[in-house]
């Protein structure tokens, strides 16, 4: 099944499904007419499994370009992952560089690598569908995605090392000033009459201690 405005280029997948096994479906999406029953035709291999966890998920394993029901070109996808009762969606899915290359051609030798493939606006979705329509979507930029969680532990790092920095900052202005105010002159009369009476209290007490020996 198609869904879109050709226009724009925009195919979101959610039907033509065929179980291979419990764990893989086919979604098969033609472009042909009766003028050209052997059109173009992308088929889409999904996988589900369970991802050490109770939860089920789906991955895109294989994508094929078929013309003429001859298979001209296959792609690997890599990433492409969604629990099961989600979809997936992404902007761009592609085999181009600039657009991060999701999709790998499985044989460099062959014709997939002079193929390129670019999917705008991808949507795809392989099972527990529901009423023919897509389920809420895992979006390939996701707010847990790698490229995010390293900015934001970068982020973190540099945040404890501006503070440590901040930190010695203040830690040696209190030093300077510290040594600034006992070095100052007004000070030191003060350290001496302290010092003074505290040499005339301990000559006091041992006094007093020698006449309590008496």
């Amino acid at each position: 099944d198609r869904e879109g405005d050709s226009s724009q280029g925009r195919c979101l997948i959610a039907g033509s499904l065929l179980k291979l096994r419990s764990v893989a479906s086919l979604l098969s999406l033609k472009f042909d007419d009766a003028q050209n029953p052997k059109g173009l035709d992308v088929r889409f291999t999904l996988i589900n499994y369970n991802k050490l966890s109770i939860q089920g998920w789906f991955s895109l394993h294989r994508v094929e370009i078929i013309f003429n029901n001859s298979i001209q070109a296959t792609f690997n996808a890599t990433g492409i992952y969604a629990p099961s009762r989600y979809s997936y969606h992404c902007q761009r899915v592609s085999s181009l560089q600039r657009y991060d290359a999701l999709l790998v051609p499985s044989d460099t030798d062959d014709t997939s690598s002079l193929w390129e493939v670019t999917f705008v606006d991808f949507q795809i979705q392989g099972f527990t569908i529901k009423g023919g329509q897509f389920a809420k979507a895992r979006d390939c930029a996701s707010a847990l995605s790698p490229a995010i969680l390293m900015g934001l532990a970068m982020s973190l790092i540099l945040l404890l090392v501006l503070a440590y920095a901040l930190h010695m900052l203040v830690y040696l202005r209190y030093l300077e000033r510290h040594y600034d105010v006992i070095a100052s002159p007004a000070h030191l009369p003060r350290l001496r009459a302290r010092d003074a009476a505290e040499e005339k209290e301990l000559l006091r007490s041992q006094a007093v201690e020698r006449c309590e020996l008496r």
